[in-house]
């Protein structure tokens, strides 16, 4: 079965197992940036999500949803959806460590539990959503 068409709830997973992996790249950013380089949370967290994002959409295009749209139709769109995450990202982790004086380990959990639902849903209804042939409903 194409992982276009899998239930929501099997795609979600293939969307969660990706986002490990690019989480990992962003917590690594965030552990190198904040606990060894001594730079704000706010700014490596914000690092890090730019570099998960290259991670996340190419096991996305390829993995979950198996796209076959171009790169610069998936990737402009799927940027556009990051963007918009890595902007929510960014503010969270301002408020929750700057503005609220959180610890960045815990801010950066709850904002990427947030960020993940708003990047599937981005992703999923429209950076790769499948377009069937024409004529074809």
């Amino acid at each position: 079965m194409m992982p276009r068409n899998l239930p929501h709830a099997a795609q979600f997973l293939r969307f969660a197992a990706v986002g490990a992996l690019g989480t990992l790249a962003h917590y690594a950013v965030l552990w190198l940036g904040a606990d060894w380089l001594g730079w704000a949370p706010t700014w490596s967290s914000a690092a890090g999500a730019l570099v998960g994002s290259v991670v996340n959409y190419l096991l996305n295009y390829r993995f979950t949803f198996a796209s076959d749209k171009s790169h610069l139709d998936a990737a402009s769109k799927f940027y556009v959806v990051a963007s918009i995450g890595w902007l929510i990202n960014t503010a969270l982790m301002a408020l929750l460590t700057a503005g609220m004086h959180w610890y960045h380990w815990p801010a950066q959990l709850l904002t990427t539990g947030i960020c993940l639902l708003w990047n599937f849903a981005g992703s999923k209804w429209w950076a790769f959503r499948h377009q069937p042939a024409s004529g074809h409903r």
